[in-house]
């Protein structure tokens, strides 16, 4: 008996091994569609309601900083936590961009526009129910209300597409570029809205992202000027797009010279 079995174990190690490839679990409908979805809505809403109550509670005193270290701490927060998630977009130019440099399907662009809409929305009027009715009267529930004529347009689109192609530029390189990509992408973006809300927020009020602007501009009532915030951050994305294609991107990403 034992011989017989060291001979058939040894007969079996001439045939040749059959391993059945090992296939990684595929992750379901709910986590491929909705909850991507769901998490846009999450992200943005919390983003635009602590930005909203920032502004809306900021006294003269304490200027840009207040917002600036608000917004940007609250990027780099839900960056961090919903990343795995839904890639942490919460900002239509930035999932038109991504899209533009391969990081996500054109099916879903729609969608997370959609949802990062209605987080802003949401996001506005909970800041509303928060607040104090004459703190939101005199903020104007944190709507962007510093353009007051045509003389300023040209200045604030500008500033728009220069400060949202630099952020999405930032986001671009540090989350979907493998070459440059870096854990550090929360802290890298957050800090990139806090230098961009203290430079500029004088000139535009920096905003950068249009669910931001759409929120309070459904629930205050106020559109004046509101495009800007659609034309210029969108803008910005493309030129960041343009460049991370053309010339900043990896082998992958580059479309010329490669």
């Amino acid at each position: 008996m034992g011989e017989e079995q060291i001979e058939m174990g040894d007969s079996s190690l001439m045939e040749p091994m059959k391993t059945k490839p090992v296939l990684k679990p595929q992750p379901n409908k709910y986590e491929r569609l909705f909850q991507p979805c769901l998490a846009e809505i999450v992200g943005t809403l919390f983003f635009v309601f602590i930005g909203c109550v920032s502004v809306i509670e900021n006294v003269p005193e304490a200027g840009r900083l207040q917002p600036a270290l608000v917004h940007g701490l609250a990027v780099a927060v839900l960056v961090a936590v919903m990343d795995k998630i839904s890639g942490s977009h919460f900002n239509p130019p930035f999932t038109v961009a991504i899209y533009l440099c391969g990081g996500m399907d054109l099916m879903m662009v729609g969608l997370y526009i959609v949802c990062q809409l209605i987080g802003g929305v949401v996001g506005a009027g909970m800041a509303k129910l928060m607040t104090p009715p004459e703190r939101f009267i005199n903020a104007t529930g944190a709507a962007f209300t510093i353009l007051k004529s045509d003389s300023q347009l040209s200045r604030a689109i500008f500033g728009e597409v220069a400060m949202t192609c630099l952020i999405t530029l930032v986001v671009l390189l540090v989350a979907v570029n493998t070459k440059t990509k870096t854990p550090l992408a929360p802290f890298l973006v957050g800090c990139t809205v806090i230098i961009n809300v203290l430079a500029g927020g004088d000139i535009s009020g920096t905003c950068l992202n249009p669910a931001r602007a759409f929120g309070p501009a459904v629930v205050t009532g106020y559109w004046t000027y509101h495009w800007v915030y659609w034309v210029g951050p969108i803008g910005g994305s493309l030129v960041a797009a343009a460049l991370v294609r053309i010339i900043l991107g990896d082998g992958k990403l580059r479309l010329i010279m490669k």
